[in-house]
């Protein structure tokens, strides 16, 4: 055996007797890490919701989410709202929502329009006046269908990582879905709801969300019973104007002819929109789609038919359609069609008319819309998960995560069947196709509004058309529009047919 020499031992401990003259100590333990635990704050409410009053628990808490070695790495927020009163409490149709950015916090979506409570949003196209601001009973609440579960994704609302856990493992298209999907699983073992319906709903990135959520919840066992898509964006080809792809180009132009009508940009301006809609629908997939294929061997006669059609539907002037070589981006819309020096349309919402940031730019920097109601939002939701719902925490809460907005991994590779590979766009549509059809009895609910031009309505209509589903399956998407942006629950006419079409898709989808 090999012995250290003893003269060396001798040193060494002369060297650490010198160094700690005092008596030798047993080495303190490593400090253990405190416990964490989810932590949740119940009140009960009640609402009238289409003339009946209905009774409800109110859950506002925490979830922590573990690694494989059951270490904490994350507390995700949510807000759970659960009618009481009723038999089969536990088999009652169940909703998971959240909104997108990606990003943000479900507060738009809970407090914006589908939970039992809304903040009194301006008039659509209008700006608050300041605080404060009315919390009022939402009666057209789709709690009346089925309980609601509001959650805020790593990095948004209350939700956090938990010790040296890096954010950016949760920022990402997979990372995002794969977190939510194992927040979905804990609840549903939590709260014993697995046999309950199941429906998850996604706004504007959360349709992102949505697709690769429902094939990642499918993979393990759970079987969902709709799918609710707000505003909806999966394939990113459709909405990157970038050099070489016309397809935006086509596909926006409906919700520019709808942006042009509703500014009566128009000459003159037809009386039924969805008519209209539907022939420039025909026009944008027709004759321009042809001339914009042909590139620059398009005959001056035809690039002249073409140029006109674009005049009419949109009002922009043809020296600028031919300056564009017929292609004008979302934003140069924006900033043109009001013909005006500081003004601009919205993105999200075209109905909005805001002030350019730089009158010398025709394109527009900031979203008009958002910065309508994100006062109201953030104000009033604060006020109300304080006040109301009794829940207190010394964090700031997240409504938007710029940071995470600049970090998002868009990486991701579409669940192929066969052989195949990343796009050089994000494109979560085949995800939503292998849920549909591993699970034949998913529905699907595509909400969308006219003046959107964030997210267009046609853009959606094509991502899914071109879902490949077999044919006896094409008959479980189910479109429905509205006059309404991005956000469909501004409007009250939006907000309650919104409403009305969920209560009755989640009824029709959960019928024996």
């Amino acid at each position: 055996m090999n012995r250290f020499p003893r003269f060396l031992l001798l040193v060494t401990g002369s060297i650490l007797a010198g160094l700690a003259p005092v008596a030798w100590a047993r080495a303190a333990p490593p400090p253990v890490a405190p416990l964490v635990h989810s932590r949740s704050v119940v009140t009960h409410g009640r609402v009238v919701i289409n003339g009946k009053t209905v009774r409800y628990t109110a859950r506002a808490g925490t979830l922590i989410m573990r690694n494989a070695k059951m270490q904490p790495i994350a507390s995700i927020f949510y807000i759970a709202y659960l009618r009481t009163g009723i038999r089969n409490e536990n088999q009652r149709p169940i909703t998971f929502a959240y909104n997108g950015g990606p990003g943000s916090a479900a507060n738009w979506v809970d407090f914006g329009g589908l939970g039992p409570w809304r903040v009194a949003l301006p008039p659509h196209s209008a700006f608050s006046g300041g605080s404060p601001y009315r919390v009022i009973e939402n009666h057209g609440s789709i709690l009346r269908r089925t309980d609601l579960v509001f959650i805020d994704p790593v990095g948004t609302g209350y939700s956090h990582t938990i010790g040296k856990t890096n954010p950016q493992q949760f920022w990402g298209v997979d990372a995002d879905a794969h977190s939510v999907g194992a927040f979905i699983m804990r609840y549903l073992t939590k709260f014993n709801r697995w046999n309950s319906p199941k429906f998850i709903l996604g706004e504007s990135y959360g349709t992102t969300r949505s697709a690769v959520l429902s094939n990642y919840l499918q993979q393990h066992g759970v079987e969902l019973n709709g799918v609710i898509l707000l505003s909806s964006i999966l394939n990113f080809e459709t909405a990157s104007f970038a050099p070489g792809n016309d397809l935006p180009y086509i596909l926006y132009l409906p919700s520019e002819a709808a942006v042009a009508w509703y500014h009566h940009r128009l000459t003159p301006r037809p009386k039924n929109l969805p008519a209209f809609l539907s022939r420039v629908e025909h026009f944008a997939t027709g004759a321009y789609a042809h001339a914009l294929m042909m590139g620059d061997t398009l005959s001056p006669a035809a690039e002249n038919a073409v140029i006109a059609k674009l005049v009419h539907y949109t009002s922009i002037p043809a020296h600028l359609w031919r300056r564009a070589n017929l292609r004008l981006t979302g934003s140069e819309f924006q900033g043109l069609l009001l013909n005006s020096r500081d003004r601009q349309t919205g993105r999200l919402d075209g109905r909005y008319a805001g002030y350019k940031l730089n009158p010398m730019l025709p394109a527009a920097l900031y979203s008009t819309m958002s910065d309508a109601i994100n006062g109201p939002l953030t104000d009033a939701y604060n006020w109300y998960v304080e006040t109301v719902l009794h829940y207190h925490s010394k964090r700031h809460y997240t409504m938007l995560s710029f940071q995470a907005l600049r970090h998002w991994n868009w990486k991701h590779r579409p669940a192929f069947f066969g052989a195949g590979g990343r796009s050089g766009y994000t494109n979560v549509a085949p995800d939503l196709e292998r849920a549909m059809i591993t699970n034949p009895h998913l529905q699907l609910l595509v909400n969308s509004g006219y003046f959107d031009l964030g997210t267009p309505f046609y853009a959606t209509v094509y991502t899914m058309d071109h879902l490949g589903l077999p044919r006896a399956l094409q008959g479980h998407i189910h479109f429905r529009f509205y006059y309404s942006g991005h956000v469909l629950y501004i409007s009250r006419g939006s907000r309650h047919a919104l409403e009305a079409n969920v209560d009755h898709f989640i009824a029709e989808a959960t019928r024996p």
